[in-house]
């Protein structure tokens, strides 16, 4: 006689719940450690869970097959607190530590696999209102403070893990965790109290087998713990068609079994489309966030790159100014003749070895003047200063030039502009002179014209000519790093590309922005700029 109720029941159905639990983890990686672990310890809560079920299901009838059925159980609890310990030491990454501590404890799971066949371990029966139990002996006491010691072990090694996690997502996978085996130890273990003859009135440890699998899940499908990330997807269509599949031998006739066996088929193929969709976007999220962790470190190491290239710069350019003004102090001796009347013939060289000097010291200005402000160093003095007196002071001294191309700047100072703006004279000077000088070196006729008006409570110039024009492409990049358009190629036009992205930095700590507009190739450009009217007088770095 076998007997059946809700004290036998419940020990079973938690048994069927970490056995599917068991495979279902297994089956999404058989490979990895931690899931064969995971395995592991599903299966020794099944030796657990079964062998209790059938302990009370013969209870009362046959004492010999009870105490036969407990030491069952026994199969699987000695190898909990060993596989609970590996698996900490697999999760918190510490694989290769403890490792004499593992063997010790797994060698410990062994000894007490075999004493608990003796009667020493347990011999005799409790009878309770609702189930038996084996009476504990000595060695059963040691393999209790063996067990609550191997478990701790785990615990252990989880929360010191806790406590180091960074990430949001690893922390809430260690607690979820921690709560399921927590459950298993300390609600499960209370199934103890029957060894020593404790009437629970109820087997409430029993539940432990289905909350502990319940927890995990939610923490595999929910928070991807065990790298099960379509869990959530394949269990509503296992249940799906589960259903379906025992509603076929419900039917009462051959058309609704049809029916039924049709509607079982749609869904599973459905079914099978729904996991298969959800797979692929998993992956490429995955893919996704992959890529975008490469570029994370990718952009990290070009910042450290470019600041590397700054430093560079600096030291350089400060090693290179101090020779290129020596060089030029030496030329003008040279042709206001303090070592003797220079020829007509050298006086020629050594004004074009001056423009040439004059070339390398104002590329050695750019490098200091790039070094400076990307390492926060360039110190603006923000003033009254007058825009027009300012833009007449350039086109003075760049009207020669365009004389020498036979082109004519073209400038009307503004009558509702006065002193009242506020600005670093030095900067603006800078990016107007850029401005200005780059329409005169880029165009080869026609007039240049340069323009200044308040708008949208600011002031706007703009500086237009009638040269070599560019396309769009290269209208977002031209004030980037050495960028040089694909205008000025195959031309003899000299540069660096480094002018007018000094004019930018400058603009943008005025808390203004620069722009560059064409029509295209051959059809002229217009560079400008704006700032607001307000700004703050002061001295800034």
């Amino acid at each position: 006689m076998f007997i059946l109720d809700i004290y036998t029941i419940l020990p079973l159905t938690c048994a069927i719940f970490v056995s599917v639990f068991g495979f279902f983890v297994l089956s999404k990686d058989p490979k990895s450690r931690i899931n064969q672990l995971m395995f592991g310890f599903n299966m020794a809560m099944f030796f657990w869970m079964f062998g209790t079920f059938m302990m009370f299901g013969v209870r009362g009838v046959d004492i010999d097959r009870s105490i036969f059925w407990d030491r069952f159980v026994y199969i699987g609890v000695v190898f909990m607190p060993s596989l609970m310990h590996h698996f900490s030491l697999i999760f918190t990454n510490k694989k290769n530590k403890q490792r004499k501590l593992l063997i010790a404890n797994y060698t410990l799971s062994f000894v007490f696999l075999l004493v608990s066949r003796t009667p020493y371990f347990m011999e005799d029966l409790f009878v309770y209102s609702w189930g038996v139990h084996a009476k504990a002996r000595i060695m059963h006491h040691v393999f209790l403070g063996y067990f609550f010691l191997g478990t701790g072990i785990f615990f252990y090694n989880m929360y010191g893990f806790f406590r180091k996690a960074k990430e949001k997502i690893v922390r809430i996978q260690t607690r979820y965790t921690f709560l399921a085996f927590a459950i298993v130890i300390f609600i499960g273990g209370s199934a103890y109290l029957h060894a020593y003859g404790v009437d629970t009135r109820f087997p409430f440890a029993y539940f432990s087998g289905i909350i502990f699998p319940v927890v995990l899940f939610y923490a595999v499908t929910r928070h991807h713990l065990l790298g099960a990330r379509v869990v959530g997807a394949e269990v509503l269509a296992g249940i799906a068609n589960f259903v379906l599949i025992s509603e076929i031998f419900l039917a009462k006739s051959m058309g609704e079994l049809l029916v039924r066996i049709f509607f079982a088929l749609v869904i599973g193929l459905i079914s099978v489309l729904f996991i298969m969709a959800v797979r692929k976007e998993i992956r490429r999220r995955e893919e996704v966030t992959r890529l975008a962790h490469s570029l994370e470190k990718a952009n990290l190491r070009l910042q450290e790159l470019d600041h590397q290239k700054t430093e560079f710069l600096s030291i350089a350019s400060h090693q290179l100014r101090t020779p290129l003004s020596i060089l030029k102090g030496y030329i003008e001796l040279i042709e206001d003749g303090a070592y003797g009347k220079a020829p007509k013939k050298m006086r020629n060289i050594l004004h074009d070895m001056d423009e040439s000097n004059e070339r390398l010291v104002k590329l050695v200005d750019e490098f200091l003047d790039i070094s400076r402000i990307e390492q926060g160093r360039t110190k603006f003095v923000f003033d009254k200063n007058n825009f027009n007196d300012l833009i007449s002071s350039v086109v003075s001294e760049l009207v020669e030039k365009a004389d020498e191309k036979k082109m004519k700047i073209l400038w009307r100072p503004s009558k509702t502009i006065g002193i009242a703006s506020i600005f670093d004279e030095d900067k603006i000077r800078h990016v107007v002179f850029n401005y200005i000088d780059n329409a005169i070196k880029y165009s080869k006729k026609g007039t240049i014209k340069v323009s200044i008006e308040k708008e949208d409570e600011g002031i706007t110039v703009r500086v237009k000519d009638n040269g070599l024009g560019f396309n769009k492409e290269d209208e977002v990049s031209f004030f980037q790093k050495f960028y040089r358009g694909k205008n000025v190629q195959g031309t003899n036009v000299n540069g660096t590309g480094l002018g007018i992205y000094v004019c930018r930095k400058f603009i943008e700590r005025h808390k203004g922005h620069v722009w560059a507009n064409s029509k295209g190739i051959g059809k002229g450009s217009e560079f400008g700029f704006w700032i607001p009217a307000n700004l703050s007088k002061g001295k800034t770095e």
